[in-house]
């Protein structure tokens, strides 16, 4: 065995999978920069994962596969994995954010699955556009920092009071 040969993933692609680790990488480093679940090794995976088995559809014999089937599943998958970050606490539902940055993930490594590897890229930039700067949009104007946000800001206050009150 050669070198070459050590290094020869077909059918995948080596710049395919740097492309989809540094997407994921991106977005993960955003969320988990503000302490947000889902950070940077959950993010690539999501990637990586999502184009591996894109990749491996599109391996097999021309005919032989539906690639939107494949998708389909993909879809149906991360949903249960994106339900899982979301939870109900005191009349208010936390962590649909993370889980639409996981569907958004998956949807990322399908357009690397697919060779649109540039526009993954760009899409990539503009969901830590959009995280970044709604963040910023709700520290300044109080008209969008009303109703669940505000709840959810009033219980995160309480359990950092819990903490220091069970800490005393």
């Amino acid at each position: 065995m050669s070198i070459i040969d050590f290094f020869d993933i077909s059918p995948y692609q080596w710049h395919s999978i740097l492309t989809a680790i540094i997407c994921g990488g991106m977005i993960g480093c955003e969320r988990q920069i503000r302490g947000k679940p889902v950070g940077i090794r959950t993010a690539s995976l999501i990637t990586l994962g999502t184009y591996l088995f894109m990749a491996t559809s599109s391996s097999f014999a021309e005919g032989s596969y539906d690639p939107s089937r494949v998708m389909g599943q993909i879809i149906t998958g991360i949903g249960f994995l994106g339900a899982g970050v979301m939870l109900a606490r005191d009349g208010a539902v936390v962590g649909v954010t993370s889980a639409a940055t996981i569907w958004v993930l998956a949807a990322i490594g399908l357009m690397i699955g697919t060779d649109n590897l540039i526009t993954g890229v760009k899409v990539s930039f503009l969901v830590v556009g959009i995280l970044v700067g709604v963040e910023i949009l709700e520290r300044h104007l109080k008209l969008l920092s009303r109703g669940v946000h505000t709840s959810i800001k009033n219980m995160h206050r309480k359990d950092i009071q819990n903490k220091d009150n069970e800490s005393s």
